[in-house]
This record gives structure tokens, C-alpha cells and sequence, in this order.
């Protein structure tokens, strides 16, 4: 499993968590930054198969009946039940020969039907481990940081580091989900160009009555086919939307628990709308986003400013922000000058806050300002 290295900076950022497409949530994660910094690599359609139909040959036995395993929330799942594709005997024209050749592929889909439904069941299996793993690990996290923890704990950027390797996990198992989908994709299109092939050879001069009746049994049979195909597509569908879903969910988590790990505070919900303590404020419609009053040293605003970035970046994924620094105008110009320094240096340090946060530096600007009403060094966070 990839490393992190001990010291760290969260990179990926809250708009890469919030911006996720279920598109986006498909890819590796070694394709972003890591959450703790360093560079992405620190963190860690065929042909269908011929079958029997010569003269005087057996039934061809279909496959034995294949249930697809569920899925990791215990949910029912269809059971895929292959057709007997039933060999005729050869009347010796040429439309059974055209028939041989129809009924051949039929049961190559067939066969293919019962193997497709086996990697579908794995998978899920698969899918189901590793989304076990995640929580556990998950859980592991969150509780330590409950209870109290240090700053950049390594023992939690390890579990961190093996959450991470487990989402990575279903990413890839979503992906591999997609391949199986195309796969039972080509062989509908093939199923239905071969029922559209036998509706054609009824109309073909030549044949005999038994013709026939190997034509009509054998659409019936590709009709089945046809239905157990397209309900299999429709499983390994609904597969791929529900976890997409929850790896990309799960992409947000993992950011807000990184920036967790960072301060050894938890970053909970129910934060947006509350009063920071240190003279931290979300500040109200119209207004900045945030304002940070430094009117006493080491003023913790990190919490606040993480729920309020992370509200924006939900209502607006395309958002930038302006970081303003402002400077009360009491006193001599020479206590202005220094006031005026020391806001500059404040939103600095926001500004790497919020970087740390994920925000890239792109869709951040800083500038500074002064107000007569201002009492103290404010920083205030506008969204563009």
C-alpha cells in the first residue's frame, strides 16, 4: 500500500470532494494529490463461440444456474438461469444451415451469459470486502479523534493510509464493474441481431416444415436469452451508479478526516451558522463568508473556516475567494503601518489554510484594506 509521509499538507482539496461526477469518482486516486501532501504517487467484445449443432447430436446442455452473490447491503439479487439451446436435426438445406450457424452463436451468449454472471458475483464480493475494510478503518479514525488525539498523528495517518487503499480498492472495482458492463452491452446487441437474423430466415425459399420449427424454438430461446442479457446489464448498472456514489461520498470524508488528522480536532457536521469561539464568525447574507477577528493571540478559526468552505464549495463547486486583510486606522501612522503589516500577516496565514483545506491557490486572492470601525486586525473571506 502507498505511504504518506509523516509531515503533511492536505492537498486534493475540498473542491476536488465537492466537484466529484460519479465520472470522476471511477478514477484512482493516485490520478489527485495526496490528502497529506507530496506528489499523487507518495500515498500510498468477442466473437461468439461456436457450439454443437450437427446432425444426430445431443441437446446442448446450457450452463448450470448461476446466482449472482449479493451485494454487500444484503439486498436479493436476480438468479441467472441459462437456456437449454436444444440441437435439430439437419434436413440437409440450406436454411438449416443458416439455422446451425444461429443456433451456434445463441449458445455462445449463453455461455457467456453464466460466465459474466460469475464475474458479477465476485466482484460484489470483492466490492463488499473492501467497503468493510474502509468503514473499519474509518471507524478506527473517528473514534480516536472523538476522544482526543495529537496533531498529525501517525498511528491515524496509517489508518488514514489503509482507508485510502481500501477506496482505491472499490475504485477499482467500479471500474472493473464498467468493463463487465460493456462486455454484457456487446452481447445484447449480439442477441438482438441474432433474433432479428432468424425473424429474416422465415422468409428465406427452401425450407421445410422442421425448418421451421427449429426457427420458431430457437426465437423463443433467443428471446429468453435476450431478457436474462439485458437483466443482467441492468444488476451490474445498478452496481455501478450505487457505488460510484459512495466512493465519491466516501472521497469527501476521507478530505474532511485528513484535515481532522492534521489539527487532531474532529471536524463534524452541525458547525455551519454557529459562533467561533476567539471572535470567529460566519458572517451573514451579503456579507464575507467569514471573518476572523485576531483580537488575542493563537485564535482558532480553522474548524469554522473548514465547515464554512466546505457549504460554498456544495452550493458553488467553481468558486473563488478573495482574502482580505483589514487594519483598524486608531493611532499614530506608525501604529497604523504596524497594524496594517500584521493584517497582511493574518491573511497570509489564512490564505495557507485554506490551501492546506485543498482550495487551490488559483482560486485564491488576497488584498488588504482599512476601517475605521474595525477595533482590532480582521481577515475577512469573500466568495467570487
Amino acid at each position: 500500500m502507498r505511504g504518506i509521509p509523516a509531515t503533511h499538507g492536505l492537498k486534493r482539496g475540498l473542491f476536488l470532494a465537492f466537484a466529484l461526477t460519479a465520472g470522476l469518482g471511477l478514477a484512482a486516486c493516485s490520478d489527485v494529490d495526496s490528502q497529506f501532501g507530496g506528489d499523487s504517487g507518495d500515498m500510498t467484445a468477442s466473437d461468439a463461440p461456436s457450439a454443437g449443432g450437427d446432425a444426430g447430436a445431443p441437446p446442448t446442455a446450457a450452463a448450470p444456474p448461476v446466482a449472482m452473490a449479493p451485494s454487500s447491503g444484503g439486498a436479493p439479487v436476480a438468479t441467472i438461469t441459462p437456456v437449454t439451446i436444444e440441437a435439430g436435426a439437419d434436413t440437409g438445406t440450406a436454411v438449416n444451415k443458416t439455422i446451425q450457424s444461429l443456433r451456434a452463436q445463441v449458445a455462445g451468449l449463453q455461455q457467456k451469459l453464466a460466465a459474466n454472471s460469475g464475474r458479477l458475483g465476485e466482484l460484489r464480493n470483492q466490492g463488499a470486502g473492501a467497503a468493510g475494510a474502509y468503514q473499519e478503518a474509518k471507524a478506527h479514525i473517528t473514534t480516536r479523534l472523538q476522544v482526543g488525539t495529537t496533531r498529525g498523528n501517525p498511528e491515524l495517518v496509517a489508518e488514514w493510509n489503509t482507508a485510502q487503499g481500501q477506496l482505491d480498492a472499490l475504485s477499482a472495482n467500479v471500474n472493473a464493474l464498467s468493463a463487465l458492463g460493456t462486455d454484457v452491452t456487446n452481447d445484447s446487441s449480439t442477441a438482438h441481431y441474432a433474433l432479428e437474423q432468424i425473424g429474416a430466415t422465415f422468409n428465406v425459399s427452401g425450407a421445410v416444415d422442421e425448418d421451421h420449427r427449429q426457427l420458431q424454438l430457437l426465437e423463443d430461446q433467443t428471446s429468453q436469452t435476450i431478457v436474462m442479457i439485458d437483466r443482467l446489464l441492468k444488476e451490474v448498472s445498478d452496481g455501478i451508479q450505487r457505488q460510484t456514489a459512495y466512493v465519491a461520498t466516501e472521497r469527501s470524508n476521507l478530505t474532511t478526516l485528513a484535515a481532522s488528522i492534521k489539527s487532531g480536532d474532529f471536524y463534524g457536521g452541525g458547525v455551519i451558522g454557529a459562533m467561533g469561539a476567539g471572535g470567529v464568525q460566519l458572517a451573514t447574507a451579503g456579507s464575507p463568508l467569514v471573518v476572523v477577528k485576531f483580537d488575542h493571540p493563537d485564535v482558532d478559526y480553522q474548524q469554522i473556516l473548514y465547515a464554512a468552505l466546505n457549504q460554498a464549495l456544495q452550493n458553488r463547486p467553481g468558486a473563488n475567494f478573495q482574502v482580505v486583510a483589514v487594519s483598524p486606522t486608531r493611532g499614530t501612522a506608525a501604529s497604523v503601518q504596524i497594524a496594517q503589516s500584521t493584517a497582511r500577516r493574518h491573511a497570509q496565514d489564512v490564505m495557507r489554510s485554506m490551501t492546506d483545506m485543498g482550495v487551490p491557490a488559483t482560486r485564491l486572492n488576497v488584498a488588504s484594506t482599512t476601517d475605521p470601525s474595525a477595533t482590532t486586525s480582521e481577515v475577512r473571506v469573500f466568495v467570487r
